[in-house]
């Protein structure tokens, strides 16, 4: 019989978040007011408790988990890591493909790795009100869930096109409890802004964060949660890597390659940075993250201070961007439509460490159908990115005859997508290579500061 999952058991979850800080060979840039100047921590408390802040600061290789946040992800991990025979047999490939399957979690997708220490903080803080956004749904339903946990009222400003494209999503958040608003609303200032200036506006991330931003800012009982991007959130991901090679070390395995999808980044590092680690111990292990051609970030954009939403209530951060003005096309995967990239995944990728590539949307729903057909999982349109990317890779393997072995994050299933499935199996789904000169208009409006000052 063939050895496809592999299993650790509950006395296996890691007891610590790594911190990818430390093993980074310059630290991270600050956030920066649009002043220029360093945001000092307090500045951020009007919407942070002071426990995220510290981890959002901190250098310190290991920080650990708390018991009752370990107890509840004792509902669904460790996560199984899958061999997926199947896929390589289907494309005659001498690589070896392993996935890590977070889609048994109670919310369906590696999400709920974050929400659930983020609502124990706040909670422990004494926040009974929490807001944020949501693209797909992977995130509102994450803190929806984890909320419901913790006694915690959530509202989330969900991106209006994934609003109209995932109503069951919106009914899973709503079934833990959640209120649910199609951003941009006319309950905020951002939102009604965007309305005036287009009233049928189908909203991005960097807008639907402005909307929770503010939210969260105007009452102190209220503070605003983020799915991704932050380097609290990237922390809190790393029991996926974690878990992946401790799997692997049991059949004796370890990675040439490690992908995963690329949105904001939280996804990405949640696998690929406790690889990270070993790399910088000098092991050889190639690191991708795949983005859509439609919202390439990393690929297309460039390496600046910018802000992480649309009216500019956050911090000016240093990172891949396609300007906070950037206006992403409603592709069906919504957790991708994000005009940035994470900071700490920025400062890797412009230092060489870690690699990026682009994928077009057609493709990617090819490869998660034919995924779906050889191991019987539908995945979410964001996996279907890192998907399509292994496979590209694994027949690559197949022309070279080199026997790779592949590792990728398949972060959530699709069951809540099957409209965008429909769209690709009628054959209206459609292509969208962003121009560059729509990318160069956003970009326009990016800030004039840089960390360190230029002399004058």
């Amino acid at each position: 019989m063939l050895h496809t999952r592999i299993m650790l058991d509950e006395s296996e979850i890691p007891t610590h978040w790594y911190n990818v800080v430390a093993d980074m060979p310059n630290p991270p840039l600050p956030p920066l007011a649009p002043d220029g100047n360093p945001v000092a921590p307090e500045q951020m408390l009007a919407i942070f408790p002071g426990n995220l802040l510290e981890q959002e600061m901190s250098a310190q290789r290991w920080i650990e988990i708390p018991e009752p946040v370990r107890e509840i992800y004792q509902l669904w991990r460790p996560t199984p890591l899958v061999r997926a025979h199947r896929l390589e047999k289907a494309l005659g490939t001498p690589a070896k493909i392993f996935f890590k399957y977070e889609g048994v979690s109670p919310s369906g997708s590696h999400k709920t790795n974050t929400s659930v220490p983020q609502a124990y903080y706040n909670k422990q803080a004494g926040f009974s009100r929490l807001t944020t956004e949501t693209g797909a749904g992977q995130w509102g339903s994450a803190l929806s869930f984890a909320g419901q946990m913790f006694d915690i009222d959530v509202r989330i400003y969900m991106v209006k096109i994934s609003y109209e494209q995932k109503p069951y999503r919106r009914s899973m958040m709503q079934t833990w409890g959640a209120n649910v608003f199609p951003s941009p609303t006319d309950m905020t200032n951002a939102g009604r802004a965007a309305l005036a200036a287009d009233p049928n506006n189908q909203g991005s991330l960097g807008l639907a964060i402005s909307e929770a931003v503010e939210e969260a800012a105007s009452r102190p009982d209220t503070n605003y949660a983020l799915g991704s991007v932050l380097n609290h959130v990237l922390l809190h991901q790393t029991i996926i890597g974690q878990e992946a090679k401790k799997q692997l070390e049991k059949v004796g395995e370890y990675p040439d390659m490690v992908f995963a999808p690329c949105g904001g980044g939280s996804n990405f590092a949640g696998i690929a940075f406790p690889f990270l680690a070993d790399k910088a111990a000098g092991k050889k292990v190639r690191l991708v993250g795949v983005e859509p051609t439609s919202c390439p970030s990393m690929t297309k954009g460039v390496y600046a201070y910018d802000y992480g939403d649309v009216s500019g209530y956050t911090p000016l951060m240093k990172m891949y961007t396609l300007g906070h003005n950037f206006m992403p096309p409603g592709i069906h995967a919504g957790g991708l439509r994000y005009h940035g990239e994470s900071p700490l995944v920025s400062q890797l990728y412009h230092e060489k460490l870690i690699e990026a590539v682009a994928v077009p949307q057609v493709a990617t729903f090819a490869a998660g159908v034919q995924f779906a057909k050889a191991e019987g999982i539908i995945p979410a349109p964001e996996s279907c990115h890192a998907i399509r990317a292994v496979i590209d890779e694994a027949l690559r393997c197949k022309e070279s005859g080199e026997p790779k072995t592949l590792l990728f994050c398949l972060s959530g299933h699709g069951h809540f997508d099957m409209a965008s499935y429909d769209r690709y199996l009628s054959g209206k789904l459609e292509d969208f290579d962003y121009p560059k000169t729509l990318v160069d208009e956003a970009l326009k409006g990016l800030p004039q500061v840089d960390w360190p000052p230029k002399a004058a």
